[in-house]
């Protein structure tokens, strides 16, 4: 069997579900980063930067319900999505100079990232809780670090830090992407 520790040398299904949950992660952090930004500012299109981001959880459960099915996949999306909804209440008490919320918020949005790490690991072998810990915990420190940097006008930096959200963004697409190979032998 091919190493599946990298992703080089995919055959072309494996590279269509690579670049599948690429394009899904990079839309996540993008349109968290828009959020954050039209949130802050007011900005008119703060409803439809929201539907749209709210529309990401949805769309990965599209790719997840063929190999874990309908219920697994909606488990999946509802835990995304209060993890976006947890997010913008932590971006709207940092606005609003609310520590008490703040702190409130962010102690939701961690166990939030601890119950999908959890999940994910349940439902994949090659999927370790640790390691979805650990990338779900470096995620929200980078998001909250970004949005610290927009609120106080450090956008240039804001801009840094978002360079690095990507490219952990991309390890966590293909943390999963080889998950799903190792376990449905994907050829």
């Amino acid at each position: 069997m091919r190493d599946t520790n990298n992703l080089d040398g995919l055959d072309s299904c494996q590279l269509r579900l690579s670049n599948t949950f690429r394009e899904l992660w990079v839309e996540h952090v993008l349109w968290t980063r828009l959020f954050i930004i039209s949130a802050i500012f007011d900005l008119p299109d703060l409803q439809f930067t929201t539907e749209r981001l709210l529309r990401n959880p949805v769309d990965f459960a599209k790719v997840l319900k063929p190999f874990y099915g309908e219920k697994t996949a909606m488990q999946f999306e509802r835990l995304l999505t209060d993890h976006l909804l947890i997010a913008a209440q932590l971006v709207n008490a940092s606005k609003a100079g609310d520590a008490e919320q703040v702190d409130k918020q962010r102690r939701r949005w961690y166990m939030n990232a601890e119950d999908i790490a959890k999940f994910l690991a349940c439902i994949n072998c090659f999927w370790s809780e640790a390691e979805w810990k650990k990338l779900l915990f470096d995620h929200l420190r980078m998001t909250e670090d970004e949005a610290v940097l927009i609120l106080t006008g450090q956008y240039e930096k804001s801009i840094k830090i978002y360079d690095q959200i990507q490219t952990q963004a991309l390890k966590m697409a293909d943390v999963m992407t080889r998950g799903i190979i190792r376990q449905f032998g994907i050829m």
